[in-house]
């Protein structure tokens, strides 16, 4: 056998072939490049931009739901912050025809562009309320999906959003790593809610972080 190079010799692994430090991805292996949107998602989005609503969920958080949906079947599936739809669109792209999406909002005029064009659907439930108070009236574990794009459910009341999922649901929080619409001191309400999630009990939670766009943890109940 030759002989190990210096990086076995310490016990290191080679560097392999599909390392993505190691070469270009080709197209087909872009992440950027999303080779389908959801019904009504370009109207949404034109739409947004003629409010000047300044917080779109971006395409591949969506893609990502859609995928998450689609694990689901005849799943109950719970939006905390609808804006103007653009991530529920995505979210009813994934759900097959037995399952519900409930999506709450406090802004009248932003979940009227989700209305206008996803208003049809009849597995989209809109609902103008406060979110926080939502999700502490909501009884038992109700939810298989609970999409948290809001502060409520993920900066305060996320005891709540973990209360409401089901065994086997998926909790999602976007928006983890600093953006340029966040508020002065956010950072310590998303270093609270890290350290929070970091001393979930293993027996009944597992999670991941996602340093990927704007960032996304993803909590499992057991």
């Amino acid at each position: 056998m030759p002989p190990a190079d210096s990086a076995s010799r310490a016990g290191a692994m080679p560097k392999a072939s599909g390392d993505p430090s190691s070469r270009t991805l080709g197209n087909n292996m872009n992440d950027s490049c999303i080779s389908h949107v959801p019904d009504g998602y370009e109207e949404i989005l034109r739409d947004s931009k003629a409010i000047n609503f300044g917080m779109p969920s971006d395409m591949q958080t969506g893609a990502l739901l859609s995928v998450l949906a689609a694990s689901k079947p005849q799943g109950t599936i719970l939006e905390l912050g609808t804006g103007t739809g653009l991530g529920a669109a995505w979210l009813l792209g994934g759900m097959d025809d037995s399952s519900t999406l409930v999506s709450i909002e406090t802004n009248q005029e932003y979940q009227d562009v989700a209305r206008r064009h996803l208003g049809h659907d009849i597995r989209l439930k809109l609902i103008v309320d406060d979110a926080l108070l939502f999700i502490e009236a909501h009884e038992g574990d109700a939810f298989d999906l609970i999409y948290a794009d809001a502060m409520p459910g993920k900066y305060f009341g996320f005891e709540h959003s973990l209360r409401l999922l089901r065994r086997g649901g998926i909790l999602v929080l976007d928006d983890i790593l600093p953006q340029p619409n966040w508020p002065e001191n956010h950072q310590t309400s998303v270093d609270s809610l890290l350290q929070t999630i970091d001393g979930l009990p293993p027996k009944q939670f597992t999670s991941v972080k996602l340093c990927w766009y704007t960032g996304h943890i993803l909590v499992t109940k057991k």
